[in-house]
Order: C-alpha cells, then structure tokens, then sequence
C-alpha cells in the first residue's frame, strides 16, 4: 500500500466506549492527526448546549476532513453522535464536509456476526451507508493491530467526499433514545 497523508480526523463515540477512542488515538497517532474533544478542553459547567455545540462544530470538526465513528452497543442512541455526524456531513463557506467512516467496536452485538444491522448502528451514519454507491462505509475493529488497514479505510473515506453527496436529511436527535441498545432504532 502506499504511504497516505495524515488526515485531520475528528472521532465520535459514546462516553462508555472512551477506551476504545484512546485506543484509536494512540494507535493512529503517526498516521492521523487527532481533533477530536479531549476530557476537559471545554469546560461546560455553565454553557448552554447550543454553545457547547458551536464551540465542538468550530473549534474541532471545522478543521477535520474526515469523521470516525466508534461504534459501541448504545451508540446509535446518542443525540451528541447524531449531531457531530449530521454537523460533519454539512458542506459551508466555513468549513467542508467530512468524509465519514463507521467502526464497529468488539463490545458491540454484531460484532462477530457476517452481517451488521444497520438499525444498530447511529441512523444518520446508516442513512449514508446505504445503496451501491454510499458515502460513508462501516468496518469492524480489526482484530489484530493493523494500522495499514484502518489508513487506508481512513484515505478512503477522505476521497469518497468527492462523490456521492450524503444524506443528511434526518431529523436532527433533540435528546438521547432510551431502551435495550442491541435492540436497535425504528425507522
């Protein structure tokens, strides 16, 4: 394979998959250059969630060309995935979009199945996963450290921004969703 550039990457996981975010970070950190929220790089004590958003969507995604979502059993229920995922697919004078690339973690119920249910996975990130030519594609964690391979799946995402426009159409999430996470979302 040859050698691909460092991409500006923001991840977006849910806080009970935190390990699995350092893990990612370490591992790619010669090959990514990691703009994700670290614990205490916003101090939300007294801001408003539209502030909190704003500062996220222009301090941090703004300057991401490609998003990686980690993603654990109870993922798809995040409203904070749901708007970093919806924010980095929008395409404006301040920023471009980003190229989107799902991961499904080992801790999640589908992992060692042959197939992946989509209505496991966050809906915007399954919206655009869809149809012969999807702007966004979903991998499984690899099993052995395997850097090469998640680069390259990291250079693709980044190129596929340049074809098929996403979908973004989905009603934006206003709280988390409740219930059995391997149960999945309804359409």
């Amino acid at each position: 394979m040859s050698k691909t550039k460092r991409r500006k990457v923001f991840i977006s996981y849910h806080d009970e998959d935190r390990e699995y975010k350092d893990r990612f970070a370490r591992m790619m950190r010669d090959y990514i250059i990691d703009r994700s929220v670290k614990v205490h790089d916003i101090d939300d004590t007294n801001l408003k969630t539209a502030t909190i958003r704003q500062k996220i969507r222009d301090d941090f995604i703004a300057d991401a060309t490609v998003t990686v979502v980690l993603i654990g059993p109870c993922t798809w229920q995040r409203k904070h995935v749901d708007w970093e995922i919806g924010s980095s697919l929008r395409d404006t004078q301040r920023k471009s979009r980003c190229g989107l690339l799902g991961i499904l973690l080992p801790n999640h119920p589908d992992y060692n199945r042959s197939r992946i249910n989509p209505h496991r996975i966050p809906p915007r990130l399954a919206s655009n996963w869809e149809g012969e030519d999807p702007y966004a594609l979903v991998h499984k964690w690899p099993k052995k450290r395997v850097t090469a391979r998640i680069r390259q799946w990291i250079h693709e995402a980044f190129e596929r921004r340049k074809g098929t426009p996403p979908n973004n159409g989905r009603p934006q999430y206003r709280n988390n969703r409740s219930g059995n996470c391997s149960a999945g979302w309804k359409s």
